[in-house]
C-alpha cells in the first residue's frame, strides 16, 4: 500500500511505502532570501513533512541537494550544519542544477525511514 500526501495533478509532496518516506523536492517559499535563508526554509519544510509522517531528520536515509550556483555551497553548508543532528548525518549529494524558477537557489529531496 502506498500512502500519498498533498496529492496534486503533477506530484504528491510525500509518499510512504513499506516503512520509507519519500519527499518531493522541497523549494523555498521566499525566493528573495539569500542561500542560507532559502535553505533554512526548505529544511523547515522537510521537518514539517517528516513530522506529519511520524518520523524526523534523525531517520534520514538519503538527501539530494540541487543548488543553482556553486558559489552558494558554503552558505548552504552553514544552514545545513546548523540543522543536521550530530551523529545522524545522512548520505548526501549536492549538485549544481538549473532550477525550475529563476529565484530559487536550492531544492532538496529527502528520503527517511519511519
Amino acid at each position: 500500500m502506498v500512502q500519498r500526501f498533498d496529492v496534486g495533478p503533477r506530484l504528491s509532496e510525500m509518499a510512504i511505502h513499506n516503512g520509507t518516506v519519500y519527499l518531493a523536492g522541497q523549494v523555498p517559499e521566499d525566493a528573495d532570501l539569500d542561500i542560507e535563508g532559502q535553505t533554512r526554509q526548505v529544511l523547515a519544510a522537510i521537518d514539517a513533512l517528516l513530522a506529519r509522517a511520524g518520523t524526523d531528520k534523525t531517520r534520514l536515509l538519503m538527501v539530494q541537494i540541487f543548488i543553482a550556483d556553486l558559489a552558494d555551497f558554503d552558505g548552504l553548508n552553514r544552514a545545513w550544519d546548523a540543522w543536521v543532528p550530530a551523529g545522524h548525518t545522512p548520505p548526501r549529494a549536492t549538485v549544481q542544477a538549473a532550477l525550475a524558477r529563476p529565484g530559487w537557489r536550492v531544492e532538496i529531496v529527502a528520503t527517511a525511514a519511519l
